[in-house]
């Protein structure tokens, strides 16, 4: 085992410990410079953490030496008083009479320190995956594969903005007046078919022996700060003041969360689990045309997958997360690709990640719309979140990946199943839930 502080991941190919762990900074920096350089950025952040680091075992190294010299003059003072040598205790006394300030001293420098290196250390991003496709930007992304029907249309595809207008399905208007830009209320058939998309991807999933929960929407920063950057993030999330939580812009952060400093029986591992939740996102910044409407707004649903498990199974159940969000996409008879998220795009907590990004029409474009992530000991480490093993107590890996972000999802299905006259078909997986009607109903 490790010094405390650290857990141990798995080795790769060239013996390294694949973890940002203050192990590592130590015995191979190297790997996080290399890291760094595929990602193109610079590696001040790393230099700072060892400086520290270095200053932090200097600094206790130095107490560990002056707490000897105390406990050694403990001895010589007690042997003084009991032969009756005055000025051998006085001289011991006058010697150690500033030490226990010295080493007070010494102590508060290095809970300094160590806080400043694991501050910068918690922002310092996952170690890549070595198959992560390297670019600047998402320009470099990798497309893996295409599937679902390639939807001709015999007239010119409108965008899902046009679409809602037309038929009354939507208003952005009165959103805003209530709530602000990019708020909404969903009206009638778009509505039920929201509902309709949260119930079937969750028993889809519960199918597969994932278990549903519904989380808290909101989550205080100690939490938060186990499951992403909030240095990163926060300009994107909600707070409540104040009270201190951040209102969830994923069921990914509490379900991940939700065993932060717990040891985990192997027996329960894997853990699989189906969320579904409102989120919150802030979306600052300026967007296209495309993003208009309800495809780029601050409340949404999301039905979400998670996994822990074990190291050793984290990449199998990476592929297991895709497969599902591929069948459950397919199953809607949705045209998209998946693509494999290149260097310069990826964030700051996961190892690897793929997208799905469905086709739209009237946009003449892909966009994304899920999110599979194999987030390795990252989360698990900062949430302090390990498994009981014969060695010893072991990080855990966290994956995650969209199932279905509704008003994404709700997007492309406007897009791919509207029709000549301006109205949208309902899937045919979906039109059970929607009382076996088959389009949608204009308002």
């Amino acid at each position: 085992m490790l010094e405390a502080e650290s857990l141990k991941w798995p080795m790769d190919d060239q013996g390294l410990r694949l973890m940002l762990d203050i192990q590592i900074f130590r015995d191979n920096p190297a790997s996080i410079r290399a890291d760094f350089s595929k990602r193109g950025i610079d590696d001040d952040s790393i230099n700072e953490v060892i400086r520290l680091d270095e200053s932090w075992r200097q600094i206790r190294y130095e107490v560990d030496q002056l707490r000897k010299k105390k406990n050694s003059a403990a001895r010589g003072i007690a042997s003084a008083k009991k032969s009756g040598d005055k000025d051998e205790f006085k001289r011991i006394m006058d010697e150690v009479s500033n030490l226990g300030e010295m080493i007070e001293n010494l102590e508060s420098d290095a809970r300094r320190m160590i806080e400043e290196r694991d501050d910068i250390r918690m922002r310092i991003p996952n170690i890549l995956h070595p198959d992560v496709p390297v670019g600047g930007d998402d320009q470099k992304n990798v497309e893996i594969s295409r599937h679902g029907p390639e939807r001709v249309f015999s007239f010119n595809p409108k965008t899902h903005n046009e679409i809602i207008e037309e038929n009354g399905w939507v208003d952005l208007a009165r959103g805003a007046k209530v709530a602000g830009s990019r708020q909404y209320f969903l009206i009638g058939d778009l509505a039920r078919l929201e509902m309709a998309l949260q119930h079937y991807a969750s028993d889809f999933l519960i199918d597969r022996a994932y278990t549903l929960v519904q989380p808290p929407l909101m989550m205080n920063r100690t939490a938060y700060e186990g499951v992403t950057d909030l240095s990163d993030f926060e300009t994107v999330m909600y707070g409540i003041e104040p009270d201190g939580y951040h209102l969830i812009a994923t069921s990914e952060h509490p379900l991940t969360a939700m065993r932060m400093d717990e040891i985990i029986e192997p027996s329960e591992l894997p853990i699989r689990m189906v969320g579904t939740s409102p989120c919150f996102r802030r979306e600052v910044g300026a967007h296209g045309l495309s993003d208009r409407g309800i495809w780029r707004v601050h409340q949404f649903t999301k039905v979400e997958q998670i996994v822990i498990c074990r190291p050793e199974d984290s990449w199998a159940m990476h592929e297991e997360l895709l497969s599902n969000a591929k069948d459950l996409w397919d199953s809607l008879g949705l045209h998209y690709r998946v693509v494999d998220i290149c260097t310069g795009d990826m964030g700051t907590v996961a190892s690897r990640k793929y997208d799905l990004e469905a086709w739209l029409p009237g946009a003449g474009a892909f966009k994304e719309v899920v999110s599979c992530s194999n987030c390795t000991d990252y989360q698990a480490n900062r949430l302090r979140m390990r498994y009981r093993t014969s060695k010893g107590n072991e990080a855990v890996h966290t994956l995650n990946s969209t199932a279905v972000a509704t008003s994404r999802a709700l997007v492309a299905i406007m897009e791919q199943y509207q029709t000549e006259d301006g109205g949208v078909a309902i899937p045919e997986a979906l039109q059970p839930l929607m009382g076996s009607r088959t389009h949608l109903e204009r308002i």
